[in-house]
């Protein structure tokens, strides 16, 4: 391409970065907080045949109905409120959040540290992006999220709950006092809600500004892509307007009738990740020379006391272990996140870590 071609693409672009994601081709995987079991042999049959129904020829059902009723079984709200926006995964679902309040003045609010994504798409589409930094104890520093929305009046606030990369559960009477503190809409992010002791789904009914984001990938389906809004039906009606049409494949729409009626092997699933984690806590707490943080997620956050996580990390690496290295993340300094693997995995990592920390 010509420089003259270049110069026709948006100037900002040249000082951003693309999303990263590692290879991973040979390695103990956890670095994406992944449900590390597949389904069995039984079940994995039933779905193939299930899907050979599938008409290829035809669009898919442009809003699904069925999906979405099986959906609010499941996870709820079954409020007659309360409609769902369904995505190709949370992410297409966060972008045309931006994208439905990106105009001149318009800004996005968030905390720091937290999922990258909302900032990274804030400044794809042009948006300002402010980020309010956590506390030493990765709790909102509330007085700071308050003030930053008399501030900038954000058209948008993004909340992950539990939070990633810090695993917690923020305090309910805080959201709420963001809730009615905001003009704007404010995206509670309950990605890693399958592996924590609360919700706010049975509060959106309570806020007409207050929209719920899920998605399947942590539950055990991220290679689906699909994700879902839960909000008022006044909001969602506005929202479908800028959905792009039969963004859900007929593959993944059966794929995941498929998986809800089969939901309790998901469940099961999530419970043992539970266990496994805090079996993995106490054996990471075991290591002296490094903290071990409360988790209300799939994963794990550490903080090394003696070692670099740099370091620490590419010993990980060389022993075939892949994890997440978030210590350049604002507040997060030394730091690394470990995703919850089977047992094997867990022990894997927990040789691999003892390894390293002693080079």
């Amino acid at each position: 391409m010509s420089k003259n071609h270049f110069s026709r693409l948006r100037p900002e672009l040249a000082a951003m970065s693309a999303y990263q994601v590692p290879d991973a081709s040979g390695l103990v995987k956890l670095d994406a907080m992944e449900n590390p079991y597949q389904w069995s042999a039984e079940i994995n049959a039933l779905w193939l045949q299930y899907l050979s129904h599938a008409t290829l020829n035809r669009y898919p059902d442009p809003d699904p109905e069925g999906l979405k009723h099986q959906l609010q079984a499941c996870f709820g709200p079954q409020h007659e409120d309360i409609a769902l926006l369904l995505g190709n995964g949370s992410d297409e679902l966060i972008q045309l959040l931006v994208l439905a309040i990106a105009k001149p003045g318009a800004a996005v609010l968030t905390v720091t540290p937290s999922f990258s994504m909302y900032q990274l798409v804030a400044e794809m589409l042009g948006v300002d992006c402010h980020c309010v930094p956590l506390d030493d104890q990765f709790e909102l520093d509330q007085a700071a999220m308050l003030a930053a929305i008399e501030e900038h009046d954000p058209a948008l606030i993004f909340l992950a709950y539990p939070n990633n990369p810090t695993a917690n559960l923020w305090s309910r009477k805080d959201l709420e006092q963001i809730l009615t503190a905001s003009q704007g809409l404010v995206v509670i992010d309950e990605a890693y809600g399958p592996f924590a002791s609360a919700s706010m789904v049975n509060q959106i009914h309570e806020y007409p500004n207050m929209l719920l984001l899920r998605t399947a990938s942590k539950l055990g389906l991220a290679g689906l892509r699909f994700g879902w809004l839960a909000a008022a039906h006044e909001l969602i009606a506005e929202l479908n307007k800028i959905r792009l049409p039969y963004n859900i494949n007929c593959l993944t729409q059966m794929t995941m009738q498929f998986a809800l009626q089969n939901y309790p092997v998901f469940a099961q699933q999530a419970e043992k990740i539970c266990q496994s984690r805090e079996l993995l806590a106490r054996g990471l707490s075991a290591l002296a020379t490094l903290t071990v943080f409360p988790s209300q997620a799939n994963f794990l956050l550490i903080r090394l006391q003696s070692h670099s996580a740099e370091h620490v990390y590419t010993q990980l690496l060389a022993q075939k272990v892949l994890i997440k290295n978030v210590s350049k993340q604002t507040g997060l300094a030394n730091c690394l996140r470990v995703t919850v693997g089977t047992d094997e995995e867990n022990q894997a990592l927990l040789k691999a870590l003892e390894h390293a920390l002693s080079s």
